[in-house]
Order: structure tokens, then sequence, then C-alpha cells
């Protein structure tokens, strides 16, 4: 019986029962034998009705046992909360097939879904064009990866492999609607060739396994909006392995099928899908489960059995080699497949040493318990917490472990004895939430991705801002490697870093500009140093790289120097500490302190609120230049600001902007008029649409209320996020993953959210009645316990807070609760309390700028100046209030 031809539940548990005599059997050993009996029917249920499974094992044993596990209770498989389909569709480009954390070998199906196939899979209707062995997730730009994909036929017509069809363009099947399935190391799907697909991985290999239905013909339909004539074709399998990656970037390449042994082998040259350069993949296949009836190659659509290997020369089309079996006995196959970027040899020989026996069982069961002991650093109480809610907090925790994917020993640019992580998408996203996330639950991995950063700077010259398949990827905004090594050294990731090379490295960025600032460093760093900003006029002749972003860059800059100072001054490099914390109050020279935020409602009146004082661009004379406020934002022009247009923010308005202040949230507040009125613009900006959670800049954000006083607010809004954008259906999240949309909702649901770049932690109430997460000291553990915890979410306002049974009034917490373990204590309630509100009870701001710091030559002068005069307390005046005449872009 296939997993996804589940029989009816009744039919099973009769089945099951069907053997059974209870006549003289004492009515307590009838008990024990029917529980011994249920759960061997939970265990044999098909994966994808595991609703039955849970409600099963809630019945015999308790909630204990259907939850998730809390310390000294039931442990319980955790797993089962994990659904890896979260984000397959709506933007997400969520890898959902099997891996294991950090994997190389990411096995899954690949559809032809336009714009949405970063991934490979989509939860669409479009087409399964093949199942490939390496992806990226989460990413934006073209598809990644998904070389050499495999494509699977039942039989070709007339029993002619000539009549099968070969080309991408050609040979897509549909898939059933709703067979997808997914969980840790696994991967499952059926399509309408009558192929039933599963896959696991291991490091470097992923195995598949291809049932049929046995009939000695088969019948090749359609679905839906793509119809397809049916066909009868005669039951003799054909497995076609193609040479293309998803995005067809295919340069060159070779490829050889063995008619003895079957064993495909294939190379090729390829581009990266948000970068410059190229890169070299290498695969090796064996099949095991029926005898090879035939072997050839195809070029496009034409296949033939002779020659059995070639070599690819420029040539953009599918191309490869093909396999055809007899019927195979159990009407399984099965396909191991091994991936390297060394050679050939090195692919066969890490499916040879990983997959030795072909046993999927056995590979699946190590890829799960690798998910579980890695997932383990987390435990929660779920008591009272829905099934929904917890399927979004471990679906989210896990997608934080799929990228950066652990190259190590197979770095095709250098030899070095250093770790090698690849697939930094993009640290712009990453260093927000993902990579302090790591370093409190997985610190030996972050460690490795920082000793690669380095390492990369040694070969490369400096560090990257996005990598991906050896290549560098566009520099989105500042060089934010920066922060993450920062924030490594701030929490006490030592082993193995060279902190001299590290310091090196960020102060290149920080001094050096490179040749292509576009891909790697900085840019404009002449003016950066000298007027303190990026003006928009700027002639920039050290280097050269997309003219934009000057607002979004400066800001960043900003911030990288700010956290660089960190790092000089626990370096005891106490003059360059000085200099980059000054040079990270730079941030207020963006700031025009007389820009209004002006706007069309939707009678297309122009209308503005009485927010005054956003980040703005500048001439070199030091003249305000104008953006409108509220452009690459939800409500206005949302997809105008990419890495190579002309606007002076990236992907985000000078709203959001305006608010990326973290290293001088007290300045900041001070100029948007005070704590009061900081939180409500921070109130309207989540309020009015302007806010995009889609992107990571918009994560803290959320938080920001802790610096005015107000941490009742941020809980608010988690609560208001969570689940309404985050969530556990397969648009359950609001944008690319990146990974860190995942480790965003996983922090909110745990009750805090890091500072990225500072040994800060916001705290905030958590999504359940106890979180404990795994300390650096051995047998330690850091507890938040949620005193009066609701599961209907409406008391979610902290009221008072105990940190190892003394008060605790600060709405912050430093990494030393996460290194050495402790008790953190929060009391809740349904009304916002005075915890956390006092002047001394928010985060530390650090005085990077005062009034009267700016150059001499900064003018507050030109257009986008706005009104003069006071607004109404209402917030919003029509046009009649002075606006001057073409000052503003509307």
């Amino acid at each position: 019986m296939l997993r996804s031809e589940a029989l009816p539940y009744r039919k099973v548990a009769s089945m099951a029962f069907a053997p059974l005599r209870f006549r003289g059997v004492p009515r307590r050993s009838r008990l024990v034998v029917i529980a011994v009996f249920c759960l061997c029917a939970l265990l044999s249920l098909p994966r994808h009705d595991l609703s039955i499974g849970k409600t099963l094992a809630f019945f015999l044993f308790g909630p204990g046992l259907a939850g998730s596990h809390g310390h000294g209770g039931p442990r319980v498989d955790i797993l089962r909360f994990v659904d890896p389909l979260i984000g397959t569709a709506n933007g997400g480009h969520v890898f959902p097939g099997a891996s294991l954390p950090y994997g190389m070998a990411k096995a899954v199906a690949d559809t032809r879904s336009p714009a949405e196939n970063a991934a490979g899979f989509v939860s669409d209707h479009h087409q399964i064009i093949g199942f490939s062995h390496m992806h990226d997730s989460g990413t934006g730009g073209n598809p990644s990866l998904g070389n050499f994909p495999l494509f699977v036929h039942p039989g070709c017509l007339e029993d002619d492999y000539a009549k099968c069809d070969y080309s991408v363009l050609y040979r897509g099947t549909n898939r059933i609607p709703g067979s997808a399935y997914a969980s840790p190391g696994y991967f499952s799907i059926n399509t309408t060739n009558g192929v039933h697909a599963e896959m696991t991985a291991t490091e470097h290999a992923a195995l598949y396994r291809f049932t049929f239905p046995g009939t000695d013909t088969i019948n090749v339909t359609g679905f839906e909006d793509q119809p397809r004539e049916s066909r009868i074709v005669p039951y003799s399998p054909l497995i076609v392995i193609d040479t293309l990656d998803l995005s067809g970037s295919r340069q060159n390449g070779t490829f050889a099928i063995d008619p003895d042994t079957g064993r495909a082998t294939a190379s090729g040259r390829y581009g990266p899908s948000f970068g410059q350069g190229f890169y070299d993949a290498y695969f090796c296949a064996d099949f095991r489960g029926a005898e090879i009836r035939n072997t050839g190659t195809f070029l496009v659509q034409n296949a033939t059995v002779t020659p059995k290997h070639a070599k690819i020369v420029y040539s953009m089309g599918s191309a490869g080699t093909w396999v055809q079996f007899q019927k195979p006995e159990d009407h399984t196959i099965l396909a191991r497949v091994g991936v390297s970027f060394i050679s050939v040899d090195k692919a066969c020989a890490n499916a040879e040493k990983e997959i030795p026996d072909f046993s999927f069982l056995r590979v699946e069961k190590a890829a799960r318990e690798v998910w579980s002991e890695k997932l383990g650093a987390v435990e929660v109480d779920a008591t009272g917490v829905s099934e929904e809610l917890q399927t979004t907090f471990w679906s989210g925790l896990y997608r934080t472990l799929l990228s950066p994917q652990n190259y190590t020993g197979e770095n095709q640019l250098w030899n070095s004895s250093e770790p090698y992580f690849d697939s930094f998408y993009c640290i712009w996203d990453s260093f927000r939430a993902q990579h302090p996330l790591l370093s409190i639950i997985d610190p030996e991995a972050q460690t490795e991705m920082v000793r690669t950063l380095v390492d990369i700077y040694r070969h490369e010259g400096k560090l990257p801002d996005c990598r991906m398949s050896f290549c560098k990827g566009y520099t989105q905004g500042g060089s934010n490697a920066d922060i993450v090594i920062a924030d490594a050294f701030l929490k006490n990731l030592t082993a193995g870093i060279d902190w001299d090379t590290a310091y090196e490295a960020v102060v290149s960025d920080a001094e050096e500009e490179p040749a292509h600032w576009g891909a790697e460093g900085r840019g404009n760093l002449v003016s950066w140093h000298e007027l303190g900003y990026i003006p928009r006029d700027d002639n920039d002749v050290n280097g050269t790289g997309p003219f934009s972003r000057t607002i979004s860059r400066g800001v960043e800059y900003a911030y990288d120097d700010f956290c660089i100072s960190f790092l000089a001054q626990g370096l005891g490099h106490t003059n360059d500490a000085s200099k980059y914390f000054l040079r990270g109050g730079n941030w207020a020279n963006y700031w025009n302190p007389r820009q209004r935020d002006v706007y069309r409602d939707n009678r297309d009146e122009v209308m503005q609120t009485n927010f005054t004082g956003f980040m703005q661009p500048r001439l070199s004379d030091g003249t305000f230049t104008y953006q409108n406020t509220r452009t690459c934002s939800p409500v206005h022009d949302t997809h105008s600001c990419y890495y190579d247009t002309g606007f002076d923010t990236y992907e985000g308005s000078p709203w959001l902007y305006s608010f990326f202040v973290p290293q001088d949230m007290s300045a900041l507040i001070k100029l948007m008029g005070g704590p009061s009125r900081f939180v409500k613009r921070l109130n309207f900006f989540h309020t009015s649409g302007i806010s995009y959670m889609g992107n990571e800049q918009g994560f803290l954000p959320v938080y920001q209320f802790h610096y005015a006083g107000r941490p009742a607010l941020s809980s608010y809004w988690t609560h208001q996020y969570i689940p309404s954008l985050f969530n556990a259906t397969v648009n359950g999240i609001p944008g690319n993953d990146d990974c860190a949309m995942g480790a965003f909702s996983a922090f909110a649901m745990m009750g805090f959210f890091p500072v990225a770049g500072q040994d800060v932690y916001l705290l905030s109430t958590p999504f359940f009645p106890e979180v404990r997460i795994r300390a650096k000291i051995p047998g330690k553990w850091a507890v938040i316990r949620t005193k009066n915890f609701d599961p209907e979410r409406k008391a979610i306002y902290i009221q008072s807070a105990k940190l190892n049974g003394r008060r605790y009034d600060l709405n912050w917490i430093s990494h030393e609760f996460f290194l050495k373990g402790g008790v953190l204590e929060l009391e809740v309630g349904a009304e916002e309390g005075t915890w956390g509100t006092g002047e001394g009870d928010v985060p530390p701001s650090y005085a990077t700028w005062e009034e009267g710091d700016e150059p001499e030559n900064l003018k507050i002068i030109g257009q986008g100046q706005g009104v003069e005069g006071d607004l109404d307390e209402g917030g919003e005046v029509g046009i009649g209030a002075g606006l001057e005449a073409g000052g503003f872009y509307v």
C-alpha cells in the first residue's frame, strides 16, 4: 500500500484488530493489548494522516505525549510539529524537501512555477519537471541550484524510448492535488503519470524511492488547467538525467552512462542566482531495484542509445543521459545520488560513503535523529497552546537551520583547514535575527560560520554581504558581516576564531573601497569619511556599484561602524574605537527635521500627517533633496526600491529607515518629539499599512516601543503579527524566508528579540507557559516561565518579572542569561502595567550624536521641507496648511 493511498481509518483499525481473540483474556490484559495495537496502528498510518495519529496519541497517553515536550515530562517527537511546506507559496521561497541541518544535499521535486521556484518546489498547481538534489531556501533573485534533475517516466509510448519526453520544456507531469508531504529529512509526492516519489538525504547525497502502480500498462493523464491527452504506456520505467539547473544557467558540461551498471555521471558550469561569476558542480547516480534494459544519451528531445557519453559546449537546452529498466519486482526503483563541487569521483565517493546500503528507512531515520538533536536545544511546555501555534514555532525554528549550507571539504576555490559555509542569502537579511538565534541555540555552527567569513576575507580580500555557490553576491546595504562578527565577539563565540584577522577584515570594510563595491565592501567612502554621509550626486572615482540607496546604505554604514567600535574596544584598539563610535553617529546627517509625511488619500487628495522629521537624501553641497517618505512601502510604489534602481532606500521607505538607529534610540526619540510622540509615530507605522513584515528591516520596529518605555506595545504587535502573518499555512510567512522569517517567529514566540550587534535582548510575552533553552554551560538551561499564562492570548502584557527569584525591572536582558542559564519569571495580565516603563528600565542608548555635531557645510534648505507651524493632534491636515508648491513628489 502506497503511503499516499491511505485506507480509511476504520479499515486500518479493523485490519489491525482482526487477528485478536479476546475471549478468555482478562480485562486488564485486554486493555494492554488494545493499547499496543492502537500504537502499532498509529505508527503504520500514512504520513499525511498524522492528525489521526495525534488524536489517537492524545486518547491513549494524554496531552503530555501529544504536545511539545516539556522538561522533566514525557519527551515527545517534536518533529511532528515541523511542517516544511510552510512558506512554499506567496513568495516565501522555502525549500521543503529532504535535508540535514545546513546540509549540502537538498532533495525535492522541482516545479514549473514562474517567478516562484527559487527553492525548487512551490505549493501551487504547476507541473513537476524533475527531482533535483541541491537547493537554497527562502531566497529572492533567480531560481538557485537545482542541478542534474532526474525525471521519471513509468514507460514510453509504444514501448519506444525515443517517444518519451526528455527536454525540460516538454517532460512535465502534473501532481496529485494534496499529495505533497514533507517532514524533516523526508519529502514525497504523487504525480499523474503514476509515480509515487519519496526522497531523503545525508550531508552530500540523496536517496530517492520511486514506486509504480505495477500494472502491465499505465494510464498517464493530465490535470486541471494543464490538460494532457490520456495516454496508455507499457510498464517499463525510464529515468532521465538532465544536466540543466533551475535557472538554465549551464554554460558547458559533460555526461556519461555506464551501460552495464547504469551509473550516471555528469558535470557542469553554472551561474549564481544573485551574484557574479560561475561555479562547477558534479553528479553521480546509481540505481537499484530493477534490471537495466537500455541506456543512452539525449540532446533536447533527441534520444539515442549511442554514444554513452558526451560534452556540452555553450548549449542552453536539456542534455544528459537516460536509463530504462525492466519491470521492477516490487515495483520500486531506488536512485542514490551523490553531489560534489570538487569532482565526479568525489560525488561518487560521497554517495558510496554516506549511503552504502541503499537503505531508505535507515537514512530517513538517521536524518530525523539529527534534526531531533539539533532542535532539542529548545524545549517548551505547550499546555493550552494550539497545534497551529506549535507548528508555527517549531517550523520557524527548523527553517532557521536550513542555511547557510556546510560545504566544508567541498571548497573548489582554495584549500583551507577552516570550515566553509556557503549560501549566505544574504547577510543583509540574516544578521538581524538568524545569526543571533544561532548564537544561542547552535553556537558551534555560528562560530564556524564566523570562521568561514574570516577565511573568505583571507582568500577573497573582503567579507561578503551575500554569497552563494562560491560566488560573490550583490551587496544590498551596508557591510553587515561586520555586525555578525561583532555580535559573535560580544556573545563569547571564541573557539577557533582568529580575532586579529577578523578585526583586519572589518576595518577593511570601513576604510578601503573595493573596485566593485556592488558585490563586496562599501562604496562612496571618501565622502563617507569627509562629509559623514553619501551624497546623491557623489563623484565616486574609486569604485563602481549601483548609484542608489544613499539613505539605507548610510544608516547601515553608521551602524556597522558603531558595531566595529565594540570590537575595537574589546581588542584594545582604543583610538579606532573612538573613531568608529563617532562615525556611528553619521545617521543624523540624513535627518531632515522639517520633512513632512505627505501622501494622497483614496480620493486622490494630497494629505499629510503631523509627523515631522525623516531621513532624507542630501547633495554634496549639504542641501537636502527629496524622496517621498512612503515610497517603497506597501502603500506607495512597493516594488520600486531594489539593488539597481535609483531610489535612496532599499526595499523599504524613508518611514522605515527613519527608525533604524539601534545605537542611539534616545537621540532618535528626542528628534521625533519625545517618548509620547515617538510611540504615536511607531504605532502609526504599524497601523497605517506602511510597515511591511515581508522584509527583515521590519522586525526591529516591532520591538522599538521598549526604548520609549512601552514594552507592552511590543508584546501587542508580536501577538498581532503572529498568527496573522506568521502561521502554519503554505502562505504562512509574509515574504522570502531567508531563514530569517523563521528566526523572527521563533524569537517572538519564546519571548525576546535581539538587537543584533549589541548585548541586548528585548523582552516580550512568550507564547508558551514555559520555554527552556540549553545554556552554554553543560547541564544548565535558560528558562523563561510565564505566570498566569493565558491560552486565549488576552493576558499578553508583562506586569512584573523576577530573574533567579529577584525582582527584575529592566525590559531587556543580556546574553549572560543564555550563557549561564537561570530562570526568568514573567507575570502577565490583560492590561498594560508599569513593568519596564521607567527611565532606567529601557535598553541602553549610546550618545553617538548630539545637536551641533553635524559638519558645518550641511544645510537644511531645498526641496521637501514641508509645512511651517504646528499641526493638530489629530495627525492629518489637508493641502491648505501651507504646502509649498513643487516641494513634494506625491
